[in-house]
């Protein structure tokens, strides 16, 4: 027993215990940055005179400085601006102070009492105005302190007495900017006692009669300043900007101008006297005529400004207004005496005119010609002189200021009526385009007369393109009021038509919406129109003619709201309709006519309204949540169904085509999917399922490309689509991963894909959080389950959970928001129905023209390529310059360039395709392929994807055009 005991024992103790040896933690390398601070203060003391302190300095300029280095390279450049006795360095050291304060992440509150105390001791009045400028810098660095704000203010009331008027413009700016309605500023610049503290506003108004025209205006424009921070200004300095408008300088009575505007902003019911006289005048009529005679000034920029303001000038009284389209002075703008009151007075002089004495009853009353009226004389015609100014700025300031007032008084649109049809004749296009603008704007104010819609018909011999289309767009919305005036504006339609057929399209929907504006205009004019005849029968026009066309449209769009028209129509005239209904039915309306079947160029579902269709579209994806109880070829056949009545819809209702759009082609993505995941494909041996393999890889590049299209071509979408889109974009990437690692040998390519496909779907969990709980048993729900588990698992585990989740997972369900459109473009030009073909030389170029209308296109001037494909299979993409895009309405633009084709000698004309692309760039794709994180690494070290996803979508039909490139002669 003793025996056994000791063996144990012994055992015991001579066991040997490995103990691991502990890792030496690796020693952690700190990057330390050379001090600026201490750089700049060797080269300053190297420094043999100004001139090379001035050298290192700007040196130093043109360096990045970090925020944890502002502060000691600010005490480094102060202890040498005391030391510096040359003012050119030291304003440049001034000068750095500002830019220092700017540096993110720098507070610039710690500077202010050094650079205060060195402007408080500095003699250059350079270097003092660049010191407050620099205070004027920092001041106004968010956050902006008060107590700062206060202090500096202090600074600028102290040296506003200086001498320099430099010092006194950066004075009024720190005022402006920084100082305080209700501070008041003592004499020495602190509050100090209520006999000698004055408020900010008050202290800038003071120096509105400074001897530099400089500091006027810097005054003048400090006070706005104040206004613009909310600070309220004193009626009493009217009087004062009123003078200044009379100034010699032309930057002060700018500034002026806009004093006086303010003013009558803020004080319009205020009563003023009239000078020399007993009169008084409301606060915003008196500035409006004070404005008024400002057009007439001597400066184009004073003039352009002052038209300007007039425009936003809403207040003022009616005949007031008027006046300023008259050049004679209106004697009702004085008030006149009645004749009793003048008997009176008479009567209370005591004089009678005895007959003896020449001229002795001649009224006493002097009369001043320049002060005698309401409203200074200079204002009278106020309009017309701005309409006449030899600048075409300030015709156009003019025009655009009448635009504003007429929108908000009818009476006075009619009255100026005449004044911008006359502007159709100016010199300058850009003035005539702005007019035309304008009378479109106001086009529900008025009513076109035989001669003034003579004058805005002659503008269509423009050659300008931009200006015969703006007229046409302005005739779509004008009122004229006599069958002639219809008539006369269809002649000269027709007539631009012939000269210009490339505006065909325009002039058509020109006269569409003329007619339907018009019907009983039109109505006695139909017999004359269609040639047609009680007793003979009158031959058949060519239905070719573009000319018969516009007729038509013409005729056809007033039918729709005269139902006594259809009686005058010939038989060949209901034919052509019927074609027309079917060709053009965009431009042509249904119509009910009279003893024949209803034409329906729509299904039920248009006339039963938008509403209807609204209710439709919603149900259609209220049976899509219905799928997940279906066997597989039944969800499939519903799919195809709902899919088939979605694009019905979109072709009815044009109001709906891009949501129903949208959710087509996001069910034809999940189509993809369900049948690119069947049973068989994934329980058959790869060997034997090749053919369905090269089925699901082209589903997913499919739905690839059309997760693209959804995310790039429709607009309106909120967040919760986007993240819609993104999930189907995923469910995609994960399937072409689970695709390659069935066909992929070796684990190299694949640790790398997992690697690319683990950052897109961390990258989609951070940009979509608030939107994941809406995608619940989707996707990204069953992957979101195994996240933690996802950086230490294999890569073939990883495959076979992505395999799980797709086949496994639901179809997340479609909510639409209000309005969706998709991107549409349609070629105007070429049309593709020429068969003569440009001949060019080969090894040339031919120009051709391109038009096309883009609707509900973001950013087409960055976005829109051209396609130009040959018929060897050679493709060009032209990107247009940001001139050939125009903006005629909201959300819709026009393409009007021309593309340059070039090509070799060929035997026989064959057809170039074009058509319009629309570029995306994608920042939420993969990262590039060279990352170097390991397989198993934490996703927290992961960088965000980089590498952008670009490529293009075609939205438009593809036009023909035949060429044909001729050899070059010897």
């Amino acid at each position: 027993m003793a025996a056994h005991l000791k063996k144990r024992v012994y055992e015991e103790f001579t066991r040997v215990v490995q103990v691991p040896a502990e890792e030496v933690p690796s020693k952690k390398l700190r990057l330390c940055k050379p001090s600026k601070s201490a750089a700049l203060h060797v080269d300053l003391c190297k420094a043999a005179n100004a001139t090379d302190a001035l050298q290192y300095l700007l040196q130093f300029a043109r360096k990045p400085v970090e925020a944890e280095s502002v502060e000691g390279v600010v005490r480094i450049l102060l202890e040498h601006y005391y030391k510096e006795a040359d003012s050119s360095v030291r304003l440049k050291i001034a000068s750095l102070l500002g830019v220092l304060s700017t540096t993110p992440g720098f507070s610039p509150d710690c500077i202010v009492e050094d650079v205060v105390s060195a402007a408080a001791n500095e003699k250059s009045h350079q270097v003092l105005a660049q010191l407050l400028d620099s205070l004027l810098t920092a001041g106004t660095q968010p956050p902006q302190s008060p107590v700062v704000a206060a202090r500096l203010a202090e600074v600028a009331r102290r040296h506003l007495s200086d001498a320099s008027f430099g010092v006194r413009n950066k004075c009024l700016q720190l005022l402006g900017r920084l100082g305080a309605g209700d501070a008041p500023l003592g004499k020495d610049g602190v509050g100090t006692s209520a006999a000698v503290a004055r408020d900010v506003p008050s202290v800038i108004s003071d120096y509105f009669g400074d001897q530099d025209p400089r500091v006027r205006t810097a005054a003048l424009k400090a006070t706005l300043q104040l206004h613009e921070r909310g600070i309220k200004i004193q009626q009493m300095i009217y009087e004062q900007a009123c003078r200044l408008l009379a100034d010699d300088y032309e930057q002060v009575r700018s500034a002026a101008v806009q004093m006086v505007w303010v003013l009558s902003d803020l004080y319009p019911e205020s009563i003023v006297p009239i000078p020399s006289s007993n009169e008084e005048i409301r606060l915003a009529d008196d500035a409006f005529g004070k404005i008024s005679h400002m057009v007439s000034d001597g400066s184009w920029m004073v003039r352009a400004q002052a038209a300007k303001t007039l425009g936003s000038m809403s207040q003022v009284s009616p005949h007031f207004l008027e006046q300023t389209l008259d050049k004679k002075l209106m004697s009702d703008l004085r008030r006149k005496r009645t004749a009793h009151e003048r008997a009176k007075e008479l009567f209370a002089s005591g004089e009678f005119s005895s007959g003896r004495k020449w001229a002795d009853d001649t009224p006493k009353e002097k009369l001043d010609t320049n002060t005698v009226n309401l409203i200074a004389s200079g204002a009278c015609g106020a309009f017309v002189h701005g309409l006449e100014d030899e600048m075409f700025e300030v015709r156009i300031a003019a025009v655009e200021a009448l635009c504003r007032l007429a929108r908000s008084s009818p009476g006075f649109a009619e009255k100026c009526l005449d004044f911008l049809v006359d502007m159709f004749n100016d010199e300058i296009e850009e003035v005539r385009l702005q007019s035309i603008h304008v009378l479109r704007e106001i086009s529900t104010h008025i009513t076109l007369r035989e001669d003034q819609l003579d004058t805005v018909l002659a503008v269509l011999e423009d050659s300008s393109r931009d200006i015969r289309e703006a007229l046409h767009e302005l005739l779509c919305c004008t009122n004229v009021s006599t069958k002639e005036c219809i008539q006369l504006a269809l002649l000269e339609l027709l007539k631009n038509l012939s000269k210009y057929p490339a505006d065909r399209n325009s002039v058509w929907k020109c006269l569409k919406f003329l007619g339907s504006r018009h019907p009983m205009l039109v109505l006695p004019l139909v017999p004359e129109l269609l040639s047609t005849h009680p007793y003979f029968d009158t031959p058949e026009p060519d239905m070719d003619d573009p000319a018969y066309i516009a007729v038509l449209v013409l005729v056809f769009n007033a039918a729709k709201s005269c139902p006594t028209m259809p009686a005058l129509f010939s038989d060949h005239t209901f034919r052509h309709y019927a074609y027309l209904r079917d060709s053009l039915s965009y431009l042509v309306p249904p119509l009910r006519l009279p003893g024949r079947k209803q034409i329906h160029g729509l299904d039920s579902a248009d006339c039963q309204g938008v509403e209807s269709a609204q209710l439709f579209l919603q149900q259609s994806l209220d049976r899509v949540s219905t799928i997940q109880n279906l066997e597989a070829p039944g969800a499939q056949d519903l799919l195809i169904f709902i899919i088939r009545d979605l694009q019905r819809l979109g072709q009815l209702q044009t109001e709906l085509a891009g949501a129903a759009d949208f959710c087509a082609t996001y069910l034809r993505c999940q189509l993809l999917l369900i049948k690119a995941l069947q049973e068989k494909l994934w329980n058959v041996a790869v060997p034997l399922c090749l053919k369905q393999n090269v089925t699901a890889t082209a589903a997913a590049r499919q739905v690839l490309e059309e997760s693209y299209k959804l995310e790039f071509m429709y607009s309106g979408l909120e967040s919760r689509q986007v993240a819609v889109v993104h999930h189907v974009r995923l469910q995609a990437k994960a399937l072409q991963l689970v695709l390659s690692a069935r066909t992929t040998h070796g684990q190299d390519p694949l640790v790398g894909a997992c690697e690319k496909f683990l950052q897109e779907m961390d990258s989609f969990h951070r940009l979509f959080a608030a939107e994941l709980p809406h995608l619940r048993d989707g996707f990204a729900d069953k992957l979101a389950e195994a996240t933690p588990r996802l950086a230490s698992r294999k890569p073939s585990e990883l495959v076979n959970l992505l395999q799980t989740s797709l086949r496994h997972s639901a179809l997340v369900p479609l909510t639409l928001p209000p309005q969706v459109h998709r991107a549409t473009a349609n070629i105007i030009e070429p049309t593709g129905e020429s068969d003569n073909p440009l001949k060019f030389t080969s090894g040339l170029v031919v120009a051709l023209d391109v038009d096309a209308t883009l609707e509900h296109v973001r950013d087409p001037h960055g976005s829109v390529k051209v396609e130009v494909v040959y018929p060897d299979g050679q493709s060009h993409v032209i990107h247009p310059k940001p001139g050939d895009f125009r903006n005629p309405g909201p959300q819709r633009h026009r393409l009007i360039t021309q593309v340059y084709l070039s090509h070799g000698a060929w035997t026989e004309p064959c057809q170039v395709e074009v058509r319009l692309l629309l570029a995306y760039s994608s920042s939420s794709s993969s990262s590039s392929d060279d990352s170097k994180v390991a397989w198993g690494d934490s996703l927290d070290d992961l960088p965000p994807p980089e590498g952008a996803v670009e490529g293009t979508i075609a939205f438009s039909k593809p036009v023909k055009v035949f060429i044909m490139p001729k050899p070059a002669r010897r």
